[in-house]
């Protein structure tokens, strides 16, 4: 649906000195953005809220009025302007996809910052360190959901719960090493062993049991599917768990 700057919008929104709405902020914001005059009424009191959901029978705030109708809260406002609406169960690749965008963008910095230019050899080995330790990170925020999610397809860790806590640890402490060039002959065997771990237990999970899990790549709590990403990260940890020992020595 098209809005043009004559039509008003009539918000009606929580905004007390305690607790400012945030959906009644993005409700706003997006009326105005596509081009409603927005009359917007803020409830600053647990008095007016309560009278105001008692007069219009409603449960929650915000709610929006356009044109006389009640459309609702912010999600409702969405579909009634033809917009996506946000659902945090959707399965999606973004936050993993993200995470190996941003260690692309550190490891060319890094690289500029070492060596005064972008493309150089060890770029790539600071990018794929950089995600190690932000995916490890991820994982370490809420472990044990992790470990949880983690125990769903990974072979070792259903023979020995135990390495369902240790790979984290694993995966950011061999990312650390890597990226500060140092203990490779720790970093590079750690990183070859859960990699290789890794990727034969998504395969297994993936194409030859044919079973549709969600990954802990981006820790426990996460809609991200098992399949061809999650595969990748484990295929990229063998591949730096090889070239690392042999980057020093070819020397």
């Amino acid at each position: 649906m098209a809005a043009t700057t004559h039509h008003t919008a009539q918000v009606y929104r929580m905004k007390t000195a305690e607790h400012m709405c945030p959906f009644g902020l993005k409700t706003v914001d997006l009326l105005r953005r596509k081009g409603y005059a927005v009359d917007d009424h803020t409830l600053t009191s647990r008095e007016e809220i309560d009278t105001f959901k008692a007069r219009e029978d409603v449960d929650t705030t915000p709610q929006v009025y356009i044109d006389g109708e009640r459309i609702g809260g912010y999600e409702e406002v969405r579909e009634h302007l033809g917009m996506s609406v946000p659902n945090a169960k959707e399965t999606t690749y973004r936050p993993v996809l993200a995470i190996f965008a941003v260690a692309l963008l550190i490891g060319l910095a890094m690289s500029w910052a070492t060596q005064g230019t972008l493309l150089t050899a060890r770029m790539p080995e600071f990018a794929v360190a950089t995600a190690m330790v932000l995916l490890g990170l991820q994982k370490l925020q809420d472990i044990e959901s992790f470990s949880t999610m983690f125990l769903n397809y990974d072979l070792l860790a259903q023979r020995y719960v135990p390495y369902s806590y240790v790979y984290p640890y694993a995966e950011t402490a061999a990312g650390l090493l890597m990226l500060a060039g140092t203990l490779i002959w720790v970093a590079a065997p750690l990183a070859l062993f859960v990699g290789t771990v890794g990727a034969v237990s998504v395969f297994k999970a993936v194409y030859i049991d044919k079973r549709e899990l969600k990954c802990a790549c981006v820790g426990g709590n996460s809609n991200v599917p098992l399949g061809f990403v999650s595969l990748t990260e484990n295929l990229v940890m063998i591949g730096m768990g090889l070239w690392m020992p042999l980057r020093l020595l070819l020397g």
